[in-house]
């Protein structure tokens, strides 16, 4: 019987993808922190997820004719949104640098369960197909 990695491992192969990325756009915010004119930008992890949920349980809307409705919500395929400033500075930048560390410190907390996760699921297969 064959193993379908995509069953044992769900979403959280997705997952870490989406906090990879997250955390490239979050450094690239924190790098641009002081640009005049610098635009903060964000990806929607919530509708990747739901994406890559859809896609994992097979049960996804498509699109099969021009004159259908998008169903596809903004960001889910990962496209950078931009971000709502609280309080944007005089030269135009909406990055602020403190809320930009906590959301990418909070990423990387993430992404190391989602890391530790997928680790133990690979030990759990290893485990199997060795028969321990």
């Amino acid at each position: 019987m064959a193993i379908s990695f995509d069953k044992a491992l769900g979403i959280h192969e997705h997952a870490l993808q989406a906090r990879v990325q997250r955390a490239e756009v979050l450094a690239n915010n924190l790098a641009n922190a002081d640009t005049p004119g610098f635009k903060a930008r964000d990806i929607d992890f919530q509708a990747m997820m739901q994406k890559a949920q859809a896609s994992v349980s097979g049960i996804a809307m498509s699109k099969t004719h021009h004159g259908h409705m998008d169903t596809s919500s903004p960001g889910s395929d990962g496209e950078l949104l931009y971000r709502t400033p609280h309080q944007p500075s005089l030269d135009g930048n909406t990055v602020d640098a403190q809320e930009e560390q906590s959301r990418f410190m909070r990423n990387a907390m993430d992404y190391q369960a989602s890391f530790q996760f997928l680790s133990s699921k690979f030990a759990g297969l290893t485990k199997a197909i060795t028969g321990e």
